[in-house]
């Protein structure tokens, strides 16, 4: 049978009241005290009763996270990361992609969701703030993303611009002079901020702006990656490095200079953002931007459950820590 709340109390050796404070994650509980319940937690593979909470909170047990894309390895992993840090939570995590339509974000906004849940974790990319703002369904909800949002509404999201500022930076700190952007891309906020830094760090240098070095795409993907760095090697005066604006588009850059019989970073440095898995295994292997997505996880957990629970009103707009990895692809 499966273990109870009274099971992982006589194990940890605390009353129940006192175990599921721990489980519920609330102040107060003494660090030995809460390390003997979660070590009885873990030995028992003890989880909540969802309905007893429904019944006890009138609370479903259950969260949505909507994101645009779930083949895109950095939304895969992030929905990873939640989904294991909802269940030590005691909630259950549900999935809804949007494919970043209007339609489907929409719906979201309206409260239309695949089950009754308690809380809201969206990554928009089609809705304007201005529509965000417009919301009236009163399901917590805490925003992903850099594109803006309303000031009353829980975001978690990195500080783009600095974080593609000191990309840029990087790489004209390698020599490089000729520094291309890949990602251009019409009403995308992630888009905007990373050239707005990009676009700081060349003016910072003395270097200016070249719009053929600005390569616009479809949408994120390798392919894309590929086609427009095919694109800068095919110019008269090719760049020397190049800042992809996520790490799909530029492994698909890495493909198109081993098809041109371009080196890698000898001829031109390459760059990307998200430090996806992959990035740590290409040929070579790829510098990027890595956000904290351990704090990232945490976060959005803590300002949706303070949201729940109803211990916390006033809205937070969290950015993320990041860094840079260096790898082989820009000589590191």
């Amino acid at each position: 049978m499966a273990a109870t709340l009274r099971d992982v109390a006589l194990l940890a050796g605390v009353s129940p009241k006192t175990a599921s404070n721990v489980i519920n994650d609330r102040p107060h509980v003494k660090p030995s005290t809460r390390a003997k319940v979660e070590a009885a937690i873990a030995e028992l593979h003890y989880r909540p009763n969802l309905t007893a909470r429904q019944l006890k909170y009138g609370r479903s047990g259950f969260l949505n996270l909507a994101i645009p894309q779930i083949d895109w390895p950095y939304f895969a992993e992030l929905a990873a990361r939640l989904t294991e840090a909802a269940t030590e939570a005691g909630y259950l995590l549900l999935l809804d992609v949007t494919s970043a339509t209007h339609e489907a974000e929409a719906a979201l906004m309206a409260g239309v969701q695949p089950s009754k849940v308690d809380g809201l974790i969206f990554s928009p990319l089609a809705l304007s703030a201005e529509e965000i703002a417009t919301r009236t369904d009163t399901t917590p909800m805490v925003l992903l993303g850099e594109r803006a949002v309303p000031s009353d509404h829980d975001h978690v999201s990195v500080d783009s611009v600095v974080a593609a500022k000191a990309m840029t930076e990087h790489l004209i700190g390698l020599g490089r002079r000729r520094i291309a952007a890949i990602g251009r891309l019409s009403n995308s906020g992630t888009a905007s901020v990373r050239m707005e830094g990009y676009h700081q760090a060349l003016a910072a240098a003395g270097l200016g702006r070249r719009s053929e070095y600005e390569e616009g795409v479809g949408d994120y993907l390798r392919s894309e990656g590929k086609l427009a760095m095919a694109r800068l090697l095919a110019l008269p005066e090719p760049p020397d490095a190049v800042f992809a604006f996520n790490d799909l588009m530029a492994i698909g850059a890495l493909q198109a200079c081993r098809e041109a019989g371009v080196r890698v970073p000898e001829d031109i440095a390459v760059a990307g953002f998200d430090d996806i898995a992959e990035s740590a295994y290409t040929a070579p292997t790829l510098t990027t931007v890595a956000p904290d997505l351990d704090v990232l996880t945490s976060e959005v957990l803590r300002l949706l459950l303070t949201r729940i629970d109803g211990s916390r009103t006033e809205a937070e707009d969290v950015q993320v820590p990041w860094q840079i990895v260096v790898r082989e692809s820009t000589g590191g």
